[in-house]
């Protein structure tokens, strides 16, 4: 199966988490919805993630993304959307690598679905 290739060499990700749902693997897609200051990525950047970390996407880069690949293993998990945040204001944000000012807003989802027949 191929897919459209829609920024970085990287499948459309709302394409592929269709097609990772539809072959019955439990998949999340986080989203950019806010940023401040310096961001790498833009509002609407979309990761899409299955129950066993597996990626496509980007919402960050350097530890944000795993960071947010494991909340999302936990969205999949409860089957409960979370909305998570980075930023230089908040404590975590060393360890994630936001350390230029910038903040980001995450949503992350369950993408409901499965097989189709």
């Amino acid at each position: 199966m191929q897919f459209e290739h829609a920024y970085d060499g990287v499948a459309d990700p709302l394409t592929l988490a269709q097609a990772w749902s539809e072959a019955g693997r439990k998949v999340a897609i986080a989203t950019v919805i806010e940023t401040w200051g310096s961001a790498p990525r833009p509002v609407g950047s979309h990761l899409v993630i299955d129950e066993e970390g597996n990626f496509e996407g980007s919402v960050s880069g350097g530890c944000v993304e795993g960071a947010v690949v494991s909340e999302a293993i936990d969205v999949i998990a409860s089957g409960k959307p979370t909305t998570l945040e980075f930023g230089v204001a908040d404590e975590t944000a060393w360890r994630v690598g936001l350390s230029c000012g910038g903040r980001i807003r995450v949503y992350v989802e369950p993408v409901e679905g499965g097989p189709t027949a």
